[in-house]
């Protein structure tokens, strides 16, 4: 046979056996060029990595697709790859053996995905690997040992990334730093690797401090693609570049106190002020009574590089408001806290003064009108606004809210800050009258501020109130949809009627013969106004009418009069 034939013959023989080394991916090209056979899948609706990829392919490029993961052997089919590009997709999962059965992948590029996070041992699998880019992810955490699997990398790309504290052993662990390291004053030939952490929002304090040294002291053979990194945070070192910082080391949290004992009167503001060094920046808090104070009395920030000062405010002290208060700092290296006591001194302890008695001078011209906004079976909304000009500006006048029962000697005082004029009176009991009186601070209420009401007996009959009236509604209704006629033909019959009767019935049981013709016509519209016809009743009987009466010969007839010539 032809030796041409033997060849076209074992070509077909070879293509039957092996079809995945001539196929392609549906909707995906394939080429030859001078890296092998390559798979281009540029905005393919891929959403998963092909299984069927031919066997001979050596550089994959899947690109603005829909992958969201890297599953567990991924590319078990394709050992023989080299390049992987799979660059702006949705890739959000790697796992740890999603890069097994590729020992001669040599560059990885993975740029515009959304991976928080890398199993970095997974590159135990790739010793060969040289070029790993990553950037432009939200990757924000380098361990230690992230670098320590990739022994003969030439290209780290980390930019663009959220990384804020890195520590310097990650990569004085890295193989090729190492060997840096020992090639110092030997002519030993070591390639380049260049490393790119420019554009992440660093943290410039004490847990940066390595890393800073290190960077300003890497050279050759590490190259930085760019060496002016910047600090992102604390503010007063935002935008400064690292080689302008000096960074301390990291302390424990340390608080203290200017006075650990305070006394207020009733009524007056009082700020509790703690002190806090520690590096780096602790968070701070404050409680009472082992419960936390709400965050906006508290006011927190540094008055220098290790020091901050926290204020505890609190508005018109109450003898309520005395106690323990505990100022806690706490960073990663510990915590600490220093507790100080207040003490409020009551105008009523040792006297039984009324409680609208003023607790200092009045201050004069200063009168509130006071109104009800709002009232509930358990209580109600006051709303009030001075009317005439105090001591102090409207913006800084403090108010005294007084509650209690009408008959109460002693009542409840609430002290109200500047800029608020409304406050809800609540559980209060059933069926109870109160008397709420409001006061500038200072001053005893005058007549016109205080209100006296009673709360509600029960929901109950608040609902049976609302229905009662709802039924009340309804029988007007029904009753003004009544013609007017009826009232106005009622109203003038009847007073005829009752006159007439007693002389009209006996000539009615007289002729009873005649009420069956009469009963015909006994309709509002036949009887002629003023007459009472039809509207007696006879004795004992059911309200049979009276019959019209016989015409007599010679007489005329009365004209006929209608209904609506009553109006």
């Amino acid at each position: 046979m032809d030796p041409i034939c033997h060849i076209f013959l074992l070509l077909l023989a070879f293509h039957k056996t092996n079809p995945s080394v001539s196929s392609c991916i549906t909707g995906c090209s394939c080429s030859q060029d001078s890296f092998g056979r390559s798979l281009l899948c540029m905005s393919a609706l891929l959403r998963q990595i092909p299984a069927n990829i031919p066997q001979d392919i050596r550089k994959i490029r899947i690109e603005n697709s829909h992958l969201t993961e890297l599953p567990r052997g991924s590319f078990e089919n394709v050992s023989a790859l080299e390049y992987l590009w799979l660059n702006f997709n949705n890739i959000t999962v790697m796992h740890i053996k999603s890069l097994k059965y590729l020992p001669v992948l040599k560059e990885l590029r993975l740029q515009g995905n959304k991976l928080s996070s890398v199993p970095w041992t997974a590159f135990q699998d790739t010793p060969a690997l040289k070029i790993l880019d990553l950037k432009h992810n939200r990757l924000d955490v380098l361990p230690e040992h992230a670098l320590r699997y990739l022994p003969d990398l030439t290209y780290l790309d980390l930019s663009s990334n959220q990384l804020t504290v890195i520590s310097r052993d990650v990569f004085y662990s890295w193989p090729v730093y190492q060997r840096s390291q020992r090639a110092e004053g030997h002519r030993e030939a070591l390639s380049n690797a260049v490393l790119a952490l420019h554009d992440n929002p660093w943290i410039c304090d004490c847990r940066l401090r390595g890393f800073v040294q290190f960077i300003k002291s890497v050279g050759p053979p590490i190259i930085l693609m760019n060496s002016y990194l910047t600090c992102s945070s604390p503010k007063f070192r935002a935008g400064k570049f690292f080689y302008e910082v000096e960074l301390n080391s990291c302390m424990k949290p340390l608080t203290s106190a200017l006075d650990t004992n305070l006394t207020v009167s009733v009524g007056l503001n009082v700020t509790l002020t703690c002190f806090v060094q520690a590096s780096p920046s602790p968070a701070v808090w404050w409680t009472y009574s082992l419960k936390l104070l709400r965050a906006f009395n508290v006011s927190t920030e540094p008055i220098s590089e290790d020091t901050m000062r926290s204020e505890l405010l609190i508005p018109a002290a109450r003898p309520a408001d005395a106690g323990n208060y505990t100022c806690t700092a706490a960073n990663f290296l510990g915590n600490t806290s220093v507790a100080i006591s207040l003490h409020v001194r009551s105008p009523w302890a040792s006297t039984t003064t009324p409680a609208w008695a003023p607790i200092g001078p009045a201050e004069s011209g200063a009168h509130v009108e006071v109104r009800i906004a709002k009232q509930t079976v358990y209580g109600i909304t006051l709303e009030w606004f001075a009317v005439a000009a105090a001591a102090a500006e409207p913006g800084e006048t403090w108010y005294t809210l007084l509650v209690g029962r009408y008959d109460a000697a002693q009542k409840d005082a609430i002290y109200i800050g500047p800029g608020i004029n409304t406050y809800s009176v609540t559980d209060l009991l059933p069926a109870t009258k109160y008397e709420v009186c409001v006061a500038v601070r200072n001053q005893a209420p005058r007549k016109g501020q205080c209100v006296i009401f009673v709360t509600g007996s029960d929901i109950s009959q608040l609902e049976q109130r609302e229905k009662l009236i709802h039924i009340v509604v309804i029988v007007c209704a029904m009753v003004l949809a009544v013609p007017a006629g009826m009232y106005a033909c009622t109203a003038e019959a009847r007073p005829g009627c009752l006159a007439r009767c007693p002389s009209m019935c006996p000539r009615r049981r007289r002729g009873g013969q005649a009420q069956a013709a009469g009963s015909k016509e006994s309709t509002l519209d036949s009887l002629p106004a003023g007459s009472e016809d039809g509207l007696c009743l006879p004795e004992g009987g059911r309200g049979a009418r009276r019959p019209p009466a016989r015409e007599e010969p010679g007489k005329t007839r009365p004209p006929h009069r209608n209904s609506a010539d009553l109006y």
